[in-house]
């Protein structure tokens, strides 16, 4: 049983730490983009180190006070976000924004917890190096949440998702413990690897307060490419023959329904289209290469294979690193038109690669017997990830389907399931995918689950309610 953050044990707490690192919870703490969860806190702990980290978990250890970690606040599943229950302590890393050490050569960045993933990809850049992890929310999102949440974006196809990036963790344990394992090591087969424990974990077995992160040559000559595709199954065709001819020069291959460009042109117009009839499908071919390679070339060739084989009806490839941007400001706009729109429901799955079109094929009309929905479906099909949005009709509010939404949710991560899916590709499980994974997931793996959980947080102070539900 938990116990309230209050008064008295705030004041204990306070006495403890440097002045200045309790804070109220004020509304930023509290809310969550979509705006479907509305949190709840006794004060918010901003410590600046790791031993102030360490201080603040053995006194909630101590009084069996639920530790809600806190990063960018852009999670979508209401990980970082305590909705009922003895109200918690806010921990939020923010102050915790330092770059330990940047080895170029090595290919190693290590950053605290509380750094801006923007600021590191531009600490990597001033090395010459890349971080290549890039999301639509990456001017707030901090490594510990994407950490704990094992974050994906638009370059898992060629590097990965955080899981992939990371070589080392250090972290405050549920006891207050600090696990020194900051290891800048590519092999190491000491034991159990405890940074894929915590990794995803979405803070529910220890704070990560730093990591090791892997940096990247960075690719000498860049270009991209908008395509018409005919179809899904084209699409992964087209993948299959760009990962042919140029292997892992391929860094991104993003699928667009025509759905989310309309919404662009209705609510967006500013962002600039590459055609000027909207098609049903298109890919945004991205090429990282090196300085023997003129991506415009390879992407012309790549367009005229395309074409003989029937996998391309038209193209634009871009002739500046401006127009590169142009097309990728397009694709990570798509979202933020999406919530202007308001969906009903957005899903982000992901499937096995040769399940993608056939998932497309039998998902529009299994959702069209429930009632009349239009669908934008978008992601990062060169991974699997799909985000498959499901958006009131023409002239409708999202609230005219609310009754549906439970239904509209069911239908879709049902399918997936029958395709051998997740119903969490990137976002995590937090609070809103709870029941999902009891309904999905596999009953030994969930009570492995449990068991670890246990282990690891006996009093269960840590994220309560997250992920393995209450």
């Amino acid at each position: 049983m938990l116990s309230p953050c209050d008064g008295a044990f705030l004041q204990a707490l306070e006495a403890t730490l440097p002045e200045g690192t309790l804070r109220p919870a004020d509304d930023r703490y509290l809310s969550e983009p979509r705006g479907r969860y509305r949190g709840q806190a006794g004060a918010v702990a901003c410590p600046a180190s790791v031993d102030e980290v360490s201080a603040i978990v053995s006194a909630a250890q101590a009084a069996r006070v639920g530790i809600v970690p806190y990063g960018g606040g852009t999670g979508l599943v209401g990980g970082q976000v305590m909705t009922g229950g003895p109200a918690p302590l806010l921990l939020s890393l923010e102050r915790m924004n330092a770059l330990r050490l940047i080895e170029p050569e090595g290919g190693v960045l290590v950053a605290e917890a509380g750094c801006i993933l923007a600021e590191v990809q531009a600490a990597a850049e001033a090395a010459d190096r890349l971080f290549p992890l890039s999301l639509g929310s990456e001017g707030t999102a901090r490594i510990g949440g994407l950490l704990g949440t094992n974050a994906g974006g638009t370059g898992v196809l060629r590097w990965g998702n955080m899981r992939d990036l990371c070589l080392g963790i250090e972290a405050v344990m549920a006891d207050g413990r600090v696990m020194h394992g900051l290891k800048r090591l590519r092999k190491n087969n000491m034991g159990y690897d405890l940074r894929h424990l915590l990794i995803g974990s979405e803070g529910t077995l220890g704070v990560i307060t730093a990591a090791s992160l892997r940096l990247f040559p960075r690719p000498v000559r860049t270009g991209a490419a908008m395509i018409v595709v005919p179809s899904p199954q084209a699409a992964l065709s087209l993948l299959a023959l760009a990962q042919a001819r140029l292997g892992e020069g391929v860094s991104g291959f993003e699928l667009i329904g025509g759905q989310g460009p309309r919404f662009l042109s209705e609510v967006m117009p500013e962002i600039r289209q590459p055609f000027a009839q909207i098609p049903d499908w298109m890919v945004l071919v991205d090429l990282g290469l090196v300085a023997s390679l003129d991506p415009a070339a390879e992407l012309e060739a790549l367009f005229g294979d395309a074409a003989e084989a029937g996998l391309a009806l038209d193209g634009v490839i871009a002739s500046s690193e401006a127009q590169r941007a142009q097309f990728w400001r397009l694709r990570e706009a798509i979202p933020e038109a999406n919530r202007k729109i308001g969906a009903v429901a957005s899903h982000d799955v992901s499937l096995p690669l040769a399940a993608l079109p056939d998932f497309i094929d039998r998902a529009g009309p299994a959702l069209g017997a429930l009632g009349d929905m239009r669908i934008n479906c978008f992601g990062h099909v060169g991974d699997g990830n799909l985000h498959y949005n499901v958006v009131p009709a023409t002239g409708k509010s999202r609230d005219a389907y609310e009754a549906l939404r439970p239904q509209v949710i069911g239908t879709v991560h049902d399918l997936v399931h029958s395709f051998g899916g997740s119903v969490s590709a990137e976002h995590g499980v937090g609070r809103l995918k709870t029941a999902d994974l009891q309904r999905y997931v596999d009953p030994v793996a969930v009570a492995t689950m449990r068991a670890i959980k246990s282990a690891l947080d006996p009093a269960g102070i840590l994220n309560p309610g997250a992920v393995l539900g209450g």
